[in-house]
This record gives C-alpha cells, sequence and structure tokens, in this order.
C-alpha cells in the first residue's frame, strides 16, 4: 500500500458475557489455577511468558517422549516442542478409547437427502485401524503422501485419521473443485494413494467425481492405487489393477494397528491454498504445534463442555475443517455434526431444523452463510427451537456489523456471544479471537489469542492506532506452517521478506484505541478512490446496513478522474419490495454511514453474488466483469449462471 488505509466505519456498540456463562467457561477456570485475574492480566502475562502458558496445555495431550524445550524461534523458521515423540491420534482417538468416552458419540452425521449415520470413538477407532492397515498394505510408509479427494462423508476424517496414524501425509482436496486441481496436487506431493468416491449429491444434483477423476489418472503417474468409496450408488467403471473398492478392501482388514511415534515436527499434512490454476502452493503442518494449537483453541474459544454437540459448518477440504471438524473436537473428546449438503437445501430451514434436531450448543459458520439467512428473513429459524444454542462462532472473511447483530440477536436470542475468529490456513489455528470472557464489539475479531503478538503496521512497518494497514504477526506460535511443500524459498518471499522476521498475512486491518482488531479483507480487495484507499468490506457493511439489502459485493470500476469509482452489486433481501426510488436511498445510506467519498457511482440488483461451493463470495469474477478482464477459470462457482447476468447488467 502507498499509504494508510482510510477507515471510515466506526462502530461503538459493546456486548458483554453475562456473569453466569463467564463464570463456567473453561478459560476462567484455568485462569483461576493460574491465578490469573481477568482478561487483560491473561494477555499480559501469556505475551511475556508464553513458555508457561503453552506447557501447561501441551501437557493436558500424551507424549509418547517429553519433549526438551518449548519453541526454538529463528525468523522465519520455528520448532516447537523440540525432541517430543508425539502423534495426534494417539491423542484423538487412542487415550479416548482407554476411558470414558469409549462409547461417546464422536461424529453425527446427515445427508442432504435426511440419511443419518454416527460413529462412536471406539468404533471411529476400529475404522480408522482397519483403513491404516490397508494403507500398510498398499505400502504406504511414513512421510509418504495420500490425496483425498471427497465429499463430507465419514470415511473423509477417516482417511485423513488413518494416515496420520501411520505417519503418511494426507492432501485433502476441496470436491467441489474440478479434477484438475486434484491432478495438479497429486503431481507436486506425489501422492502413491488417491481416494475419491463415486459420487455425491448437491442440491438434489448428482455430481459423479469417479468420472472427473478417471479424466486425469493418466495424468498422474505416481498412483499406485485408486480407492473408490460407494457413496452414491452410481453405476462407474473400475479400471483393474489400479481401482479398488473401499468397501472390499476394509472388510477383512484387522481393528487394532499400532500407531506411529512421531518426532514433533514430523509433518501431518500439506493443504493447498492456490486456486486451481498455477503452481500450487502447499502449506505444510506438523504434529505437536499443530495438535496443541487446535485443541487449546478449541477448548478456550469455543469452550467446549463434556455435554455439548458441536457444529463446524464448513467443509473438510479447506483449513476450517481441518482444525475444526476433524481434530480439535477428537483431540478434546467432543461429539462433532458433520452435514454433507447446502444449509438452504431443500429450504431455508434446513440448518436450523438440524440445530434444533441435535441439539447443537455451539454453531461455527462463515458470514456469508449468516447475510444468506438474513435474505431469507427472521420467518425460517423462528420456525424451529434454537434454545440449545449457548455460544456462536463466525470464521472465513470479515462480518459485518449489521450480519452480527442479526446473527446474535435472531439466531443467538442475545444470550450467545459471537467468536469471530481471524485466522488463515497459514496459521492453523485462530490467531486474533474473542474469549467467551471477553467485551465484544460487532464486526471485531477482538485482541490477540494469547501469546499471539499482532500489530497492524504502515508501509514501513510502524505501528498504526485508528486507520488502516498491513495485518502482521510479530510472534511464532505452535501451529504455525513451517514451509512450502517443495519451495522453501517462496515460503520467506511470499510471507516475511515485506517486513523483516514478521509474518505479513496479506489481510489489511485496523487497530481501535482499546487494541481491538478489525479485519477488512485481502490487501488486493482494496479500493483507491480519488487518492484515498478505502476497504471493499467497510462499503459493503455500510450496503448491508440497509434493512432492504441481504448481501452486496463492491469493486471498483476503472475512472479518468478518480482512478477508480464504486460499482456495487446488491442482493435484495426475500419479499422486500424494490421502491423506485432505492438505488438513490442506497447510495445516500453510504453517504450517511461512512461519508462521500465512499459513494457508490452505480448500482445493480442481482438475484446472487459469484460464490464458490464453500460459500465464499467471488470478487474477481465481478471485478474481472467490469473491467472488462478474462474472468479465467469459474468451474468451482456454485452458480455460474450469475456470471451472464453480471455481464447483461454491464452490457
Amino acid at each position: 500500500m502507498s499509504r494508510d488505509l482510510d477507515t471510515l466505519l466506526k462502530e461503538k456498540r459493546i456486548f458483554k458475557p453475562s456473569k453466569i456463562l463467564t463464570d463456567e467457561t473453561n478459560i476462567k477456570k484455568w485462569m483461576e489455577t493460574q491465578d490469573v485475574h481477568d482478561y487483560d492480566e491473561l494477555l499480559e502475562r501469556a505475551s511475556e511468558n508464553p513458555e508457561w502458558f503453552w506447557n501447561d496445555l501441551a501437557r493436558e495431550l500424551e507424549w509418547f517422549k517429553p519433549y526438551r524445550k518449548t519453541f526454538e524461534w529463528n525468523p522465519p523458521h520455528a520448532k516447537w516442542f523440540l525432541e517430543g515423540k508425539f502423534n495426534i491420534i494417539h491423542n484423538a482417538l487412542d487415550r479416548h478409547i482407554k476411558g470414558p468416552n469409549r462409547e461417546k458419540i464422536a461424529y453425527l452425521w446427515e445427508g442432504e437427502s435426511g440419511e443419518v449415520r454416527s460413529l462412536t470413538y471406539i468404533e471411529l477407532y476400529k475404522e480408522v485401524n482397519k483403513f491404516a492397515n490397508v494403507l500398510r498394505g498398499f505400502g504406504v510408509e511414513k512421510g509418504d503422501t495420500v490425496s483425498i479427494y471427497l465429499p463430507m462423508i465419514l470415511e473423509l476424517p477417516i482417511a485423513m485419521l488413518a494416515c496420520a496414524k501411520i505417519g503418511a501425509i494426507h492432501s485433502v482436496v476441496f470436491s467441489g473443485f474440478w479434477a484438475k486441481a486434484f491432478k495438479d496436487r497429486i503431481n507436486d506431493s506425489g501422492s502413491k494413494i488417491a481416494i475419491t468416491a463415486d459420487g455425491f449429491t448437491r442440491r438434489g444434483k448428482i455430481i459423479n467425481l469417479k468420472e472427473n477423476v478417471d479424466k486425469i489418472m493418466d495424468k498422474t503417474p505416481s498412483i499406485e492405487k485408486l480407492i473408490v468409496i460407494n457413496h452414491a450408488d452410481l453405476p462407474v467403471e473400475m479400471h483393474s489393477p489400479t481401482d479398488v473398492w473401499w468397501h472390499e478392501i476394509m472388510e477383512n482388514s484387522d481393528t487394532e494397528c499400532k500407531t506411529e511415534e512421531m518426532d514433533s515436527e514430523d509433518p501431518l499434512f500439506i493443504l493447498y491454498t492456490s486456486g486451481t490454476t498455477g503452481k500450487p502452493k502447499g502449506v505444510v503442518h506438523v504434529h505437536a504445534g499443530y495438535a496443541v494449537g487446535v485443541y487449546t483453541t478449541m477448548k478456550f474459544v469455543f469452550d467446549i463442555q463434556e455435554e455439548d454437540v458441536w457444529w463446524c459448518a464448513a467443509d473438510i477440504g479447506w483449513i476450517t475443517g481441518h482444525s475444526y471438524i476433524v481434530y480439535a473436537p477428537l483431540l478434546i473428546g467432543a461429539t462433532s455434526l458433520i452435514y454433507e449438503g447446502t444449509p438452504d437445501f431443500p429450504d431455508p430451514g434446513r440448518i436450523w431444523g438440524m440445530v434444533e434436531k441435535y441439539g447443537v450448543s455451539v454453531f461455527y459458520t462463515a458470514p456469508t452463510t449468516v447475510r444468506m439467512f438474513m435474505k431469507f428473513g427472521e420467518k425460517w429459524p423462528e420456525k424451529y427451537d434454537l434454545s440449545s444454542l449457548r455460544l456462536l462462532g463466525s470464521v472465513g472473511e470479515p462480518i459485518n456489523p449489521e450480519a452480527w447483530i442479526w446473527y446474535y440477536n435472531t439466531i443467538g436470542k442475545g444470550k450467545c456471544p459471537i467468536m469471530d475468529t481471524w485466522w488463515q490456513t497459514e496459521t492453523g489455528m485462530h490467531l486474533i479471537t474473542p474469549l467467551p470472557i471477553s467485551k465484544l464489539k460487532p464486526g471485531s475479531a477482538v485482541k490477540p489469542f494469547p501469546t499471539v503478538i499482532a500489530d497492524v503496521v504502515d508501509d514501513d512497518g510502524k505501528s498504526v492506532v485508528g486507520g488502516g494497514g498491513h495485518l502482521v504477526i510479530k510472534s511464532t506460535w505452535p501451529s504455525m506452517f513451517r514451509t512450502l511443500y517443495k519451495d522453501p524459498d517462496r515460503y520467506v518471499e511470499a510471507y516475511w521478506s515485506t517486513f523483516k522476521n514478521i509474518y505479513l498475512s496479506g489481510d489489511v486491518a485496523r487497530k481501535d484505541e482499546d487494541g481491538y482488531f478489525w479485519i477488512q479483507g485481502r490487501e488486493d480487495d482494496v479500493l483507491n478512490v480519488a487518492g484515498h484507499r478505502i476497504s471493499t468490506a467497510e462499503v459493503e457493511s455500510a450496503l448491508v446496513s440497509h434493512p432492504g439489502v441481504a448481501e452486496a459485493a463492491v469493486v471498483g470500476k476503472p475512472d479518468e478522474i478518480k482512478g477508480e469509482e464504486i460499482c456495487a452489486f446488491i442482493v435484495l433481501k426475500e419479499n422486500y419490495k424494490l421502491e423506485e426510488n432505492l438505488k438513490e436511498a442506497l447510495i445516500n445510506h453510504v453517504r450517511m454511514e461512512i461519508g462521500p467519498i465512499a459513494t457508490p457511482a452505480c448500482v445493480n440488483w442481482v438475484s446472487d453474488l459469484p460464490k464458490t461451493r464453500s460459500g465464499k463470495i467471488m470478487r474477481r469474477v465481478i471485478k474481472a466483469k467490469v473491467k472488462g478482464y478474462p474472468v479465467g477459470d469459474i468451474s468451482t462457482l456454485a452458480n455460474p449462471e450469475v456470471v451472464d447476468e453480471i455481464d447483461k447488467l454491464i452490457d
């Protein structure tokens, strides 16, 4: 950025958690054991002595051999729990089957058409062992990579856990990507084994995964076996000797399998963060540090208790699913809900009906999902009993204040604190987040997690208070990624070269006078209007605060005088009447909310915004259309028909 980011929105509302809630939280009880009296003292002591904080939490997990040193920080490289012997699966499964969680439900699963399955901890343990033995039988050894391309079915976590148990590295590819993405990631990681399914149902439509995978198999020379799960009963062509059925190879497999003793720093998984074009960027996470980080945040941020039913409504193909569907809930011994379908199918009550049906108590979703349900109105959640909820979470992008308030009042009934979490694939765990004892400001991710030193800086690396700037992290943390797979130079260049020994997140943010952080989006989602750098998130937030607007996306449109002018695409709430002067009213609304400089020059009505199958708005598609650039690959869009709708508006 050539200068500080202008920050225009000011949010003053503060929400305090109830004493009844805070007194029973895991973090409050832990603080009492450590003689820590309040939130600010916790953050101060943890920053001054991170070893104290992390050692105490790491000891709650089981080690084959104790570690010698908590961490070694030689920026940009870190090692945690040095010389310790550990395996995340020993802690996620093996130790539970020896205690009271043995018969507890680990996973509740529901498919889009309503079918239901469940696995207790002992049942999951046996299934993981069986598949781990299958992998060993196919010659998979410690350090080998297994590529996984599956929908949200129970075989997906089973496959991941089995890989980790024997020291193999899993590489999961989101099933909404097209098969070329799977091919690229297989070839980059050199996987011996690939795992897929015949297909799955999405919004009532059959998606044939195996048929798509067959088209790329001749371009993946490292693959020795393709394991296929019969999930949708589709007729598929099996190619001998490479292709094998999951159910056949699992049938006589042993239910016991020795867990591999791993070094703390041994790789656990690779997760690719690039799009479906270009060289994939493989983020590498390791066993021990990752485990301690996600376990601790699950315990303290989401306050998981013995009786809770936890629902992280993300896809396992993303880091949110890796950390907070697969690993953290099992580490802490929780019962988790996994849902294969879309949250509004067959109607917008689906997700809330499931909260009622399963008694979900802690619910974690994306702001996109919240705004989608705002569009449908209060009538859908009001049909269901949501009284089981006690804590809500937000993940994946900044949540605008009006969506936060709707989520808090309509879903949480004014009694559920919202844990608005900021983190990334690279961070592995939450880095900026409230705790259930924090005072909340709608739209703010509050403060850094204990021991994490975050800041907002200008182009010269100087701290900025009140204005916008680069969001950076100045400390190490246990679950930080260790490198980019086979690309250590890119690891340094992309994340650590802009500011010496400081992690550059690629996000813009501001820090207010209370030390609260306000995430404003990616650095490339910044408008340059008449010399002012304005976050798209702020303009979108102002638009969505209008009572008729459900969702908004703004992009920059080239302008000879201003450089850029603001072009807005608006989705109205269901049944909201499109008044003749609504465009003018919206423009005036933005002027009142954040000032004349952020006034949209054009306002367009659309039925929906282009989104990935995980629900993220693809602004680059809108931006390309507005600027007349090639749109590029849109195979990952859930609603490609919207692109044509935008095209007609621009023409």
